[in-house]
């Protein structure tokens, strides 16, 4: 029987031994040897031995520089295990046809649109979008995988049958290395590609070099001329809208299909753009899943003729943040500084002389905002930092702010 050992006790590893196991386990926080209810092996990493395990599978999200990725010896990803030969010791079923949905920001949105649009044809969505590959039907005819750049740093041998990129820019830099590091495990999947299959990519990559058909795209408009899509009859703004163009341009492909009526009956996620108006006729925009400097700067646009009370703060993983600050001297802006880069906010702000109030937490930021906040101003949460410094995700975060304005 094929050993098959598990790095981090995670949410896609638990639901891999669920499918195979029992299997073994090696995490940080285990210290002493046990059996979870499931049978599996709970193991400290100092046990692990290289030479008694036939394969081994980290969670998405496990550090590329920890000991137990330098010892193994036979180390595939999630999406190796599903969806190549590398995986056929221990998963005996026919892959299925693979969308893989990857970028910076938009991706759940995207993939969750695609998913949305080939529904009729059997399509179900995973991968980083909250179910893992090991939950997911090998029965159902195409998988809409949304694709971390986590996932595809460990990914040696699977490969999509259409890749999807959003546009880049620098997020997870401490993780990977770097920006250029990061931005190459995001083009990685085209290395593998092959004559036929369609890649649909930002401009500035068109040249990475793939046996794949790229489509490039640099603007909306481009992008609904190639695919023949009348924009006007797309009901989406801003962000939402890239998002529909490119998911409407997958099912072209794929089916030669431009379906407006189901595209447009599409509900958008909470927690991204999401415009709440309080009793006082205020707006509030709950966009706390601007977790990276790129995805706030895209907020700020249908904003740009109002006061902006801005609420910026959390973990900014390691990015530099001048960038966000040279965008924002566009706009009349004001910043509400919450989390554990709040005293760096703040700094930054000094430095690129813009009104800078420290705050710490988001309760004291909105106390601060409802002062100041008037019908013709807009209170924007965009954080362009992860939430896990202060909260469990990013939607307890933006669940909190809507509980805390809800009272205005």
């Amino acid at each position: 029987m094929k050993r098959l050992s598990l790095f981090g006790y995670g949410k896609t590893t638990r639901a891999i031994a669920d499918k195979l196991g029992p299997a073994t386990f090696y995490d940080d926080k285990i210290v002493i040897p046990h059996k979870d209810e499931s049978g599996n092996l709970l193991m400290p990493p100092s046990m692990f031995d290289p030479s008694r395990s036939d394969l081994e599978i980290p969670s998405p999200g496990f550090p590329p520089n920890h000991p137990l990725i330098e010892k193994a010896r036979n180390l595939i990803s999630e999406y190796d295990l599903f969806l190549s030969k590398k995986g056929e010791d221990f998963i005996r079923h026919r892959a299925p046809y693979t969308i893989w949905i990857s970028g910076t920001n938009g991706k759940t949105t995207t993939t969750r649109m695609v998913t949305h649009l080939l529904a009729h044809r059997g399509a179900i969505c995973g991968g980083n979008i909250g179910t893992p590959l090991a939950q997911m039907s090998p029965k159902a005819p195409i998988w809409v995988l949304e694709t971390s750049s986590f996932t595809l740093h460990y990914t040696r041998f699977a490969k999509p049958d259409l890749y999807l990129l959003l546009p880049i820019t620098p997020d997870h830099l401490s993780w990977h290395g770097g920006a250029e590091e990061y931005a190459a495990d995001k083009l990685k999947p085209l290395r593998s590609m092959q004559e036929g299959e369609a890649i649909l990519l930002p401009e500035a990559f068109k040249d990475t070099p793939t046996d794949g058909f790229k489509i490039p795209y640099d603007s909306l408009e481009k992008l609904a001329r190639y695919f023949g899509i009348d924009i006007e009859k797309v009901n989406f703004e801003g962000v939402f809208l890239l998002d529909a163009l490119l998911a409407l341009g997958v099912s072209k492909i794929l089916f030669d299909e431009i379906d407006y009526e189901k595209i447009n009956s599409f509900t958008l996620d909470p927690h991204r753009q999401e415009k709440i108006i309080d009793r006082h006729g205020r707006i509030w925009i709950n966009d706390s899943k601007a977790t990276n400097i790129d995805a706030t700067i895209q907020a700020l646009p249908p904003w740009e003729k109002r006061k902006i009370h801005l609420i910026l703060g959390g973990d900014d993983k390691g990015v530099d943040l001048n960038p966000l600050f040279e965008a924002l001297k566009s706009y009349d802006v004001t910043i509400y500084a919450i989390g554990q880069n709040a005293e760096k906010i703040v700094s930054l702000g000094e430095k690129h002389d813009m009104k800078t109030n420290i705050c710490k937490t988001l309760a004291r930021a909105i106390e601060d905002i409802d002062a100041h906040h008037t019908d013709q101003s807009v209170a924007l949460l965009s954080p362009a930092a992860a939430s896990l410094d202060q909260f469990s995700s990013y939607a307890a975060r933006g669940d909190l702010f809507k509980e805390l304005i809800s009272s205005f």
